[in-house]
């Protein structure tokens, strides 16, 4: 597994840490079963507290992406357990739309900077 925190991006780095792994869960890189790293190895790994990876697997339990048990501490829980896509997109949207709406833009240039992103020259 593959997360990098960039302290210059503006995002949390829980955030961050966070929307990583939900895509990596999303694209099938961590398939249902998956054991994710004990939380102070990540923590370690990232250079960040064990308080916020700790927040990170709660808020990814409490979506239905991973499932926690003692025994076999943090896993990728089964596709059923988690959000629909559409809805995952539309969470994505609208959190864009804030911050498109914070930076001043309007629904034209917010669109058009999607755009110049998903099909660049």
């Amino acid at each position: 597994m593959r997360v990098v925190v960039d302290a210059g991006s503006g995002l949390a780095p829980w955030r961050q840490v966070q929307d990583q792994i939900i895509r990596l869960i999303a694209r099938g890189a961590l398939a249902p079963g998956t054991r994710l790293p004990p939380i102070r190895q990540l923590a370690g790994d990232l250079g960040l507290a064990s308080g916020t990876i700790a927040r990170v697997y709660r808020e990814l339990e409490a979506a239905g992406w991973v499932v926690t048990a003692r025994a076999r501490g943090t896993v990728v829980a089964e596709a059923a357990a988690r959000s629909d896509p559409a809805a995952l997109l539309r969470a994505a949207a609208a959190e864009f739309a804030t911050s498109a709406k914070e930076l001043g833009a309007d629904e034209e240039a917010a669109v058009a900077a999607v755009r110049a992103v998903w099909s660049p020259p």
